[in-house]
């Protein structure tokens, strides 16, 4: 399974914000018993839950930005680091957390990066994943092969106008959904 191949998910998951309200409260829930000490949030869409669940759990937030994006545009094969995590995971207990996870990679490679910086335990979770992700998070509220139309991610504001995301248009396309606009 290739990450964006919307054509194999199966339907259309549209979220709303009480719905990421839900399942961010969800997520700390699945947290609390790991007793995380510091959240790191991978950015940019990771940070929404990943802030929410270091306000619920009462612990310090780190952000890390390791993509395969530019300018909200795929441009490499695999996940690339533009924001190093803090040295400050040294010897706390670490929840990794992203909005989704596909293939696993992503979620992977910052829970190593933690580990490799002393961190004394890390829990990989996400918002959402899909069945299909290799490694699959340990903590995560969603599963489900649908495209998830997050909420931060419906609508983008170009020239001045709000219009439907591009990605999200090819998404409902390779779902074969007639309204797209």
């Amino acid at each position: 399974m290739k990450p964006y191949d919307y054509a194999h998910r199966k339907g259309v998951h549209p979220l709303t914000w009480d719905d990421f309200a839900a399942l961010a409260g969800a997520l700390a829930e699945k947290l609390a018993p790991f007793k995380p000490e510091a959240i790191v949030g991978v950015a940019r869409a990771g940070l929404f839950p990943a802030t929410a669940a270091a306000c619920f759990l009462r612990c310090e937030l780190y952000p890390a930005r390791i993509t395969r994006r530019v300018n909200d545009i795929v441009v490499y094969q695999s996940p690339m680091w533009k924001v190093p995590i803090s040295p400050e995971v040294r010897g706390k207990a670490v929840a990794v957390v992203d909005e989704m996870t596909d293939t696993g990679q992503t979620l992977s490679l910052v829970a190593e990066e933690a580990r490799r910086l002393g961190a004394r335990q890390v829990i990989t979770a996400s918002l959402v994943s899909h069945s299909w992700a290799d490694p699959a998070p340990q903590v995560c509220p969603l599963i489900t092969d649908e495209f998830v139309i997050f909420p931060w991610g419906e609508r983008v504001l170009e020239e001045g106008k709000w219009i439907r995301h591009p990605e999200v248009i090819a998404g409902l396309k390779a779902q074969r959904h007639v309204s797209t606009g």
